[in-house]
């Protein structure tokens, strides 16, 4: 016959499961406290044209992984004099594929980390409705007294501006309306805030959810210039850096891209 649970074999049984619970939980706090432990920040050099799904990519990323992309946004160019002098980036996502590979040459950025994570495509754009045709032929027309674009030498939309106005044999007569932003972020501005009438952008800063959100554009065709590949390349710093290489893994996930797509990216 079992034993019969006595008052005293009761008091016993209840205080080994307080026990057991408490040691649970203890548990539980350490595995929880173990994942806070690992997780770590990263500082991103990010084009400017990548701003808007690079911020909610960073949140998605904090989410799921617990790691924090440190953003920081600017010209490729820029970017690539700041980390040749020593900023302390772990990830390069710059608007061209050349700069990466440069970084790689220098021994700044590891060669087997790079790869193109979006194709970015250019747009002529306007704050006002219906200025800017589907055609881009208000170029030619010159009903506007100011055409703002991202310096060349240092922002790759920028370049493909003026590639695209010399393939319209239109550089030389609206050389005097231009109006150059360090990057395309400032030339957006130029155009937003009415200074400029019409300027060229990144389809991903006036496109959400894979429509112009407002004004009038024209998307360049890609056959005007050449391609906007973007690169991103783990530097030096985040040569040892999980984090770092999660981020760069996390920008090729299904999550990420979808993303991407939504502001008008290609792959």
């Amino acid at each position: 016959m079992p034993s019969p649970v006595t008052p005293s074999s009761r008091d016993r049984l209840s205080q080994a499961r307080k026990q057991l619970k408490l040691a649970l939980f203890f548990a539980a706090a350490f595995v929880q406290m173990g994942d806070l432990a690992f997780a770590a920040d990263v500082p991103v050099a990010v084009a400017s044209n990548f701003s808007a799904p690079m911020r909610t990519i960073a949140q998605e990323f904090q989410k799921d992984t617990g790691h924090k992309a440190l953003l920081a946004f600017g010209a490729t160019g820029s970017f690539y004099a700041q980390i040749r002098n020593g900023a302390p980036f772990m990830l390069l996502l710059a608007a061209d594929s050349d700069t990466p590979a440069r970084l790689v040459q220098d021994g700044a950025a590891l060669a087997s980390s790079r790869f193109t994570y979006a194709i970015g495509r250019l747009v002529l754009w306007s704050a006002q409705p219906g200025l800017v045709d589907d055609k881009g032929q208000v170029l030619g027309k010159g009903t506007f007294t100011h055409i703002a674009l991202a310096n060349p030498k240092l922002a790759p939309y920028g370049a493909a501006a003026i590639e695209t106005l010399t393939a319209l044999h239109l550089q030389d007569r609206l050389r005097a309306r231009m109006v150059q932003g360090e990057n395309i972020s400032q030339a957006f501005q130029f155009v937003a805030s009415g200074n400029a009438q019409l300027g060229f952008v990144a389809l991903s800063q006036v496109m959400e959810q894979g429509r112009i959100t407002k004004g009038s554009a024209w998307v360049v065709p890609a056959s005007l210039h050449k391609p906007l590949r973007h690169d991103a390349v783990i530097l030096a710093p985040g040569k040892h850096s999980p984090a770092a290489a999660a981020l760069a893994a996390y920008l090729r996930s299904d999550k990420a891209r979808s993303i991407i797509r939504s502001h008008g990216y290609e792959f």
